[in-house]
Parts: C-alpha cells; structure tokens; sequence
C-alpha cells in the first residue's frame, strides 16, 4: 500500500493519512515512524489505525479530507463512496478485488509460467490486489501446464511464517490474520 498510494501522494505533495486494516496494523505504523525519522515533517504522513466501521467511516466522511484512495472489499468499497458522496463529495479511488489474468501461450517455457503463475497467484497469502488467480491457459498446453502448477502448490507451505517447517518455503507469504483465510481442501 505504501508504494503504490503514500509514495504518490507525497510526490504529488500531499499529506496522508493511512488507516491500516485493523488486522495489520503494525506494518503501517513502522513506516510512518521511518517516514518521521527519515525528516519527513509531523502530520505530513499519518497513520490512524482502527475499525472500518468507525475510523474508516470517520475519515470517508470528513470534510477536510480530500481524496480516498481504498483497497479491500466491495462492501466496504460501496459504503465508502456512499460516505464520500453524502460529505463533500470527495475523489474516491477504489480498488476491490479484481482477478487480474495470468495469460500462458503455448510459446511459453511452462515450468518458468508455473513458477511465475504461483507467485501470481499465492505472493502475500493471497492476498494482493492483482493477484492473478484467473490463469487463462492455450489449449494446447494446458494439460502439462496444470501439472507443473499443480506441483508448485504442493509444495507452498501453509501456516505461519515463525513456523520452522513453513519459513523455508514461505519467504514470499506472510501469516494468516484469520481463520476464513485458509483453504481446505
């Protein structure tokens, strides 16, 4: 998130004020104690951690506040622009869960497009607003494709990272933050 809304934002030079997931916050107020020691002046990068239901809603309907830019679920989205709307009819930028698609042509080495495929899809549990978990596949290769997918995910680790068993395969995911996160199979 930082990378993609704060590093814009104080480019274009403007102030920030970054609600983490209540799940995750700690992440987000690491960075805007970087951002303080790094000189970046009080109150130009901010973090306000707390519930959707209450902070999110406070900050999507705050007249001093300009600009939305949000990352999540379409629920929360709808409510957002709502909110934005109902207040000073703020910019809203949202960004809800799209299947980003991972093309593999037959021209392709499939064992680098499977490699490539599930970073794609499993990077950061998953959870990725461009995870490209839709994979359209030539007919042609589909089915030595799914096999060297397939073996990819068998052998992703499921579990937390300070898990010894999992850490040497999950360097590229983080935990799990809740239950619903998990997938049975």
């Amino acid at each position: 998130m930082w990378a993609w809304k704060v590093g814009p934002a104080l480019a274009a030079g403007c102030c920030v004020i970054m609600k983490p997931s209540e799940l995750t916050p700690l992440t987000a107020l690491m960075l805007c104690d970087l951002a303080k020691e790094a000189g970046i002046p009080a109150g130009v990068v901010n973090t306000l951690p707390g519930l959707g239901a209450t902070t999110g809603d406070a900050i999507s309907r705050h007249m001093d506040i300009d600009k939305i830019a949000f990352t999540g679920s379409l629920a929360t989205g709808r409510r957002i622009s709502i909110a934005a709307a109902e207040s000073n009819l703020k910019k809203v930028t949202l960004e809800l869960g799209g299947k980003s698609p991972m093309l593999v042509f037959d021209s392709a080495d499939v064992e680098e497009a499977a490699t490539w495929t599930a970073l794609g899809i499993w990077f950061n549990s998953g959870q990725d607003c461009c995870a490209s978990s839709r994979v359209l596949v030539q007919e042609t290769i589909y089915d030595k494709f799914l096999e060297a997918l397939k073996q990819k995910a068998e052998t992703c680790a499921i579990g937390q990272v300070s898990d010894s068993r999992n850490s040497k395969h999950s360097a590229d995911r983080t935990s799990l933050t809740k239950k619903r996160h998990l997938l049975v199979l």
